[in-house]
């Protein structure tokens, strides 16, 4: 069961104007399941995105980063479960253009104007047939208020829908803002996550549209790890339909941009943060805060060091405060002239070590008590900087085991 996190309420995500979403069946892996999505956008939205790192990157990806890279105004996306596309070479290059091309055609839109998705198994034929032929059905279900069926249709092993709305003031405008992501293992985006799609009416220059991705996925995708694997498939898209009146935003560093930007980043980090509540067999939610460093940097890489070590991740699924692993990591995580005498250690509320050794005062019936939690709060302190950052993984239990070996059964 996910950690805190419960499917969305459809009531309370709000529909962005200038955006309709189809949900169709298939077939793609599995009958019976929604699988295949397609997001239609106005004339005159604005699409900026980030993907993987991986450079053994799926063929959708590399035809939405060739296609945005165009400049070629985007009106739709089409998005399919079951079958990532990936480790499939020219072939998957082509079978994701036949994808595209067929939505393009029923929209009568030029074949750049549309993006292509897919997650699921990774070397395997994509079905083009299946999907083509559900494309009717996902455009005619295409409704305003389909943000709810759609985080339901992008999921794989996830067992709850993503999904988060909310209005903030741009200019003195109301504006919306709703998004949807889904993950729940081979998470360690380094851009943002398996997938994810947040959009706005809000009114935004093209030229912001990725830096306004990036400082997003920065935010938000780029501090969450489940398992350390970086997917083939990774792809964060953010639109702007620029149908609210308020004065286009082009610039982060002026009132109105950073106003977006906060109401976005909410956002986000509620769809980053719901990805790791709902890791493959996850049990426990744990932020890792690493403050006193020299940098952001070193912090981040420091508090993935802690994030990443199967021997901290199963401890917390124990519940055993074995606690040196989380010391043994911060020494491994490649800071060469660290100074083990100034780090300080908390969890939650209780002081574990302090100049490098354990704190007297503490008991392990503290620790334990603070581990039992659903929640946990790890804080680092290197004694170096005022640098801090944080980052959010969780536990590793016997699930994930099973649901990985398990996986294309």
């Amino acid at each position: 069961m996910p950690v805190n996190l419960s499917a969305p309420d459809p009531s309370r995500l709000f529909p962005v104007p200038g955006v309709r979403i189809g949900v169709a069946e298939a077939g793609v892996r599995k009958v019976g399941r929604k699988d295949l999505t397609v997001f239609l956008l106005d004339e005159g939205a604005s699409v900026g995105g980030v993907f993987t790192r991986n450079r053994f990157c799926a063929a959708p990806v590399q035809i939405c980063r060739d296609r945005l890279q165009a400049g070629e105004p985007i009106r739709a996306m089409v998005i399919n479960t079951g079958n990532a596309n990936a480790g499939t070479g020219e072939d998957g290059l082509a079978r994701a253009r036949q994808v595209s091309d067929a939505l393009a055609d029923l929209l009568k839109l030029q074949p750049g104007q549309v993006l292509p998705f897919s997650t699921g198994v990774i070397m395997e034929p994509l079905p083009v047939d299946r999907i083509v032929a559900g494309l009717p059905a996902a455009v005619a279900d295409a409704q305003p208020n389909h943000w709810a069926r759609a985080a339901e249709g992008i999921m794989t092993t996830d067992t709850v829908p993503k999904a988060f709305s909310a209005k903030a003031r741009v200019g003195g405008v109301e504006v919306t803002i709703t998004g949807i992501s889904k993950g729940a293992g081979m998470i360690r985006p380094n851009m943002a996550t398996m997938l994810g799609f947040l959009a706005t009416d809000a009114c935004v220059a093209p030229a912001l549209m990725k830096p306004l991705a990036q400082a997003l996925a920065d935010a938000s995708f780029n501090r969450v790890t489940i398992d350390g694997d970086t997917s083939t498939n990774d792809s964060f898209v953010v639109v702007a339909t620029n149908k609210a009146a308020n004065k286009p935003v082009s610039s982060l560093d002026s009132d109105d941009g950073r106003a977006l930007l906060s109401a976005m980043q909410d956002v986000a980090r509620q769809l980053a943060q719901a990805i790791v509540r709902d890791g493959e067999g996850a049990t426990k939610f744990i932020a890792i805060q690493v403050d006193g460093g020299k940098t952001a940097d070193e912090c981040r890489q420091v508090a993935y060091a802690i994030a990443h070590s199967p021997l901290v991740k199963t401890a917390f699924f124990a519940s055993d405060p074995n606690l040196g692993r989380i010391l043994a990591a911060v020494g491994y995580a490649g800071i060469d002239d660290l100074d083990q005498a100034k780090i300080d250690l908390h969890l939650d509320d209780v002081c574990v070590a302090v100049n490098g050794g354990r704190n007297p005062a503490y008991r392990e019936e503290d620790g334990q008590r603070v581990m039992k939690q659903a929640e946990i709060t790890v804080r680092v302190n290197l004694g170096r900087g005022k640098a801090s950052e944080t980052v959010w993984t969780c536990d590793l239990s016997h699930d994930y085991v099973s649901i990985n070996a398990d996986y294309r059964s």
